[in-house]
């Protein structure tokens, strides 16, 4: 049976369940059990590598030692096993300084993970569907990364999960023109799944020419998820990419006051879709300084990377098109960028990239620090013939970028790109909302949703100058 074959499998049992409630349940019960068979055979790796190696996970909690059995416990004692055993050690697993880091991620990965399923009956089902992967073979690890894919798409119908997965096509493109070096520390800070990070590591790994260079890729690649679903899919992800030890912390990387940063904080490349649409509570405000405070997630998440970046930093941003016009705060964050960065490119991608999630149109905002911008030049990205819009049947592909790869290093203007100097962006108080000289406006007709969308969006403009006026009136 294929892996596809076997992961759909996995989910019409877990369907069966009385215990596990929709997609988003399913998926987290499917990884942690993924987590602990992929971790298994990473031990059996080191095992063979290592002579003085011991195992992490106590040896009776090992997938090998309960699970790969086909005929090992079942029925109400694997669900005692599990509930009771499993999950109480792994959570309560006593750690000190001198711990091994890999003991950290998993308690950490079992500390936010539930098992959902009341049968043990159909746990054992599960467990021997998995069992058909083999995680030690090489070219089941490869296959199963793209099935991985798939798990994470199948989130986008898990409720409000869209900050969970930016199709790949564009976190490819992304990291193609970000160009990150081996040696180089690359972050996400706000990383879902971890598709840029992993998009990273597969760049990264073609410059390696030695087995060291493996390890300071793992010490470079940086995430942070606030949310317990996502950081377990991210954490595991990286794994399947050869990544031991992954860096993917559980936090909200808002938390921390942009004011205090040490050397070791700073980074060369951030490649992010941040949430957009989110707000922050006021206590995380508090971290940034006056002009740059608002509740609107992504606002918050731009004067971060500003503050992040090193000095020979660079940053590739997906945002709305709010953040272009907005004011306010936006504002003052444009004027920032523009006087302190170099915003050399605007890619505007049409409707529906992010569909079904959304369809408010998004930009990617590529800059680099320690210039200031001279001009702006947008690149506008063309729907395929015959498109309308992109939709979940018709998504974006990764070759269509070759359009902005051709004229990356050879710029000149055309119907798709265009440039707008720093004096013409001033002198419009900083709105980034320019459209396509060469193309005749054609008046735009908008569904429900995509009305409601944008006045969300103005909305949040409108809360915003309220909020200024409010501190302007209290000063």
């Amino acid at each position: 049976m294929s892996i596809s074959n076997v992961v759909k499998s996995v989910q019409d049992i877990m369907r069966q369940d009385a215990g596990v409630d929709g997609d988003a349940q399913r998926i987290s019960q499917l990884v942690w059990m993924i987590f602990l068979k992929v971790f298994d055979a990473k031990e059996e790796e080191w095992e063979l590598e290592y002579d003085d190696y011991e195992s992490i996970i106590p040896e009776e909690l090992r997938w090998s030692s309960w699970a790969s059995d086909d005929e090992g416990i079942t029925g109400d004692e694997l669900l005692d096993f599990i509930n009771n055993k499993l999950f109480k050690e792994l959570k309560e697993m006593e750690l000190g300084v001198d711990s091994d880091p890999r003991a950290f991620l998993v308690k950490a990965v079992f500390e936010d993970s539930y098992n959902y399923m009341k049968s043990g009956a159909l746990i054992r089902q599960v467990v021997n569907k998995l069992n058909e992967i083999d995680f030690t073979a090489s070219e089941d690890r490869h296959l199963f990364n793209d099935i991985y894919e798939n798990i994470l798409k199948d989130l986008q119908s898990a409720g409000n999960s869209g900050e969970f997965y930016t199709p790949r096509p564009v976190t490819q493109f992304i990291i193609d023109m970000l160009n990150p070096q081996l040696g180089e520390k690359v972050a996400d800070f706000a990383c879902g799944t971890g598709g840029f990070l992993t998009c990273a590591i597969e760049h990264l790994k073609k410059q390696q020419k030695s087995v060291d260079d493996i390890e300071v890729l793992g010490e470079t690649i940086i995430g942070v998820e606030k949310k317990p679903l996502p950081h377990l899919l991210a954490t595991t992800n990286l794994i399947l990419h050869d990544i031991d030890v992954p860096n993917i912390y559980h936090d909200n990387s808002l938390t921390k006051d942009i004011r205090d940063l040490k050397e070791s904080d700073y980074v060369d490349v951030i490649a992010m879709n941040p949430p957009f649409g989110g707000t922050e509570e006021d206590s995380v405000l508090i971290n940034f300084p006056n002009g740059f405070k608002t509740k609107e997630t992504a606002d918050l998440f731009m004067t971060l990377i500003m503050y992040r970046l090193s000095e020979k930093g660079r940053a590739g941003v997906v945002l709305p098109d709010g953040f272009l016009f907005g004011e306010g705060v936006k504002t003052n964050i444009k004027e920032k960028l523009l006087s302190e960065f170099n915003l050399h490119t605007i890619v505007r991608l049409p409707q529906g990239v992010f569909a079904p999630y959304t369809d408010i149109n998004t930009n990617i905002l590529f800059f680099n620090k320690g210039e200031c911008t001279k001009e702006v030049w947008f690149f506008e990205h063309p729907l395929p013939e015959g498109y309308k819009k992109y939709t979940k049947t018709k998504p974006i592909k990764i070759n269509e970028f070759e359009l902005e790869k051709k004229w990356w290093n050879n710029r000149v203007e055309n119907k798709y790109a265009w440039k707008i100097s720093i004096d013409a962006l001033k002198a419009k108080n900083y709105n980034l909302d320019t459209k396509n000289p060469y193309i005749e406006e054609v008046e735009e007709e908008y569904t429900l949703e995509e009305l409601l969308n944008k006045f969300k969006e103005n909305q949040n403009e409108i809360d915003n100058l309220f909020e200024i006026i409010n501190k302007e009136l209290n000063i």
